[in-house]
């Protein structure tokens, strides 16, 4: 197992565009009707779509469920605010 996958286990299991129930969630950095960001075990997750609700948030065991026309997912291994790694130009202009 290597860095990335050590900590708990991230899955997504999405049905018919609808309804999407995640784990591995470690925060919900922010979310409208159009989109929502999420920091999991394996990156920031963005989730893009219409008229999108989060239906069930527990951050304890990492869960979230949404709902909504889900057009698109998009994995970034960009840390999300607190992250360890920073950019090349954040350490320029400190």
């Amino acid at each position: 197992m290597d860095e990335k996958t050590a900590g708990k286990a991230h899955k997504l299991l999405l049905n018919n565009r609808n309804t999407g129930s995640f784990t591995g969630i470690l925060d919900v950095l922010s979310f409208d009707i159009a989109e929502i960001l999420l920091e999991t075990e394996m990156g920031m997750l963005l989730v893009k779509g219409a008229d999108l609700h989060v239906n069930r948030l527990n951050l304890e065991k990492g869960e979230v469920d949404i709902e909504g026309d889900i057009r698109s997912l998009e994995y970034s291994d960009v840390p999300g605010p607190g992250g360890k790694n920073e950019s090349f130009l954040s350490r320029l202009f400190r």
